[in-house]
């Protein structure tokens, strides 16, 4: 059922629009919906408080939805996914409405989730992000995959600049951090 599909996973979309002015607290309290009725609901406002704190917007909770900023419905979202509590969260483009500060929060949640045994899987265009904190990438290039495995062995300069059509450089930093960075024409 459409209730045993939202219990077991939990999608961020890349777009984060609310067509009415819900309180933010509420819009992250929508997450805990699936849960009614279940031993899991006991746990509704545990997991609201503690998802708005991981997101850092516990200041907003009583903040109409509609009047934040881009990054702030993004946070706003991604709390109600955390909220839903689900073993399986889909992430698409999660930190694109976000400034360095946020994007490597939410990245870390992510990686979090996942060694917490959570799967997470995450679309995403910032490879330098991706080479950070993801364990596995799969580089798609029209609509097939190109490659898919660790960083190491996914993100190659020869796959991101064909796969691009750009000229890329992908290097490694002595503490083995990987930098990818285009080629200045």
């Amino acid at each position: 059922s459409k209730r045993d599909l939202a219990r077991r996973r939990a999608v961020m979309p890349q777009a984060h629009f609310f067509p009415f002015s819900y309180l933010v607290r509420d819009v992250v309290a929508m997450g805990r919906l699936c849960h009614r009725g279940t031993p899991a609901a006991t746990q509704d406002e545990q997991k609201i408080d503690e998802a708005l704190a991981r997101v850092d917007i516990t200041h907003l909770a009583d903040r109409e939805v509609t009047r934040l900023s881009g990054g702030e419905k993004a946070r706003v979202t991604l709390a109600r996914v955390l909220a839903q509590d689900t073993p399986i969260v889909f992430l698409d483009e999660p930190t694109a409405a976000f400034d360095i500060l946020h994007q490597h929060q939410t990245m870390q949640i992510c990686r979090d989730l996942a060694r917490a045994g959570r799967i997470v899987v995450c679309v995403m265009h910032d490879i330098q992000l991706a080479a950070s904190y993801c364990d596995s990438i799969a580089l798609l290039s029209g609509g097939s995959m190109r490659a898919w495995g660790i960083p190491d062995e996914v993100l190659t300069s020869e796959a991101l600049s064909e796969v691009y059509s750009y000229p890329i450089r992908v290097s490694r930093l002595e503490s083995g951090e990987l930098i990818v960075l285009p080629e200045t024409r």
